[in-house]
């Protein structure tokens, strides 16, 4: 089996057991760049996941991803893969605001905190982006997109699962049916957020959206028990 995993901080999994989000934070590490800093990774949920299910795991996954990258990423990925029959893909979606801007070669993931690094010729309309952000449009075009990514993997005959980390679709009226292939995406209290922490379980830090091992240990058997309910391998 072929594990393939992608998503944001929530799967990159940030600040689990130290306080970096990229393993560039960390200066013997910034090499890597964005890539999930590796200590934290071995507590992961994903990488916990993927040594139980004995498969060879694939991550996609970088800290403050947008959707878009996300989409980018997986079907990239998708285009290398010849024995599409064997992979198991679970897919964490970020927040519906993000996007992705491609600015001289180089992909910059902005969100509306107001606090993303982008170069000084773009900084007026990042700060048009912020104010401007239509949370309406931004919910339905993230459904219409995963939808379609969706109708891409059933075709290709793709085994996933997607799941939200922190928003919900819970204001889309005309909802799909996504099978087992989705989980709760209509519902506030389906996100991995919401679910970790109805088990009592807090971040790492009062002001951090970031579970450490016990949160990961939890979305593990979470998501393993789901596999194995639905028959996903």
């Amino acid at each position: 089996m072929i594990f393939y995993v992608n998503g944001d901080s929530h799967t990159a999994a940030a600040e689990a057991v130290n306080p970096h989000a990229f393993a560039m934070d960390d200066a013997q590490l910034f090499y890597m760049g964005r890539a999930p800093h590796p200590e934290n990774f071995a507590v992961s949920w994903a990488k916990r996941l993927g040594d139980a299910l004995r498969a060879g795991i694939h991550c996609d996954a970088e800290s403050a991803s947008s959707n878009t990258r996300i989409l980018r990423t997986t079907r990239q990925w998708l285009e290398k893969i010849r024995n599409l029959d064997e992979v198991l893909m679970v897919i964490q979606w970020s927040t519906w605001e993000r996007e992705e801007w491609l600015i001289d070669d180089v992909y910059y993931q902005i969100g509306a905190s107001g606090m993303d690094d982008v170069p000084e010729d773009h900084q007026q309309r990042y700060k048009e982006f912020v104010v401007g952000v239509d949370w309406e449009q931004k919910t339905l075009q993230a459904h219409n997109d995963i939808w379609q990514l969706h109708t891409e993997l059933e075709d290709l005959g793709v085994n996933h699962i997607f799941f939200n980390g922190n928003n919900d679709f819970s204001s889309i009226k005309e909802r799909k049916d996504w099978g087992t292939s989705y989980i709760d995406p209509y519902d506030p209290e389906g996100t991995y957020n919401a679910r970790i922490r109805a088990k009592g379980i807090q971040t790492v830090m009062p002001d951090s959206w970031h579970f450490g091992k016990d949160g990961h240990s939890f979305w593990n058997r979470f998501m393993l028990q789901y596999i194995n309910t639905n028959n996903k391998v």
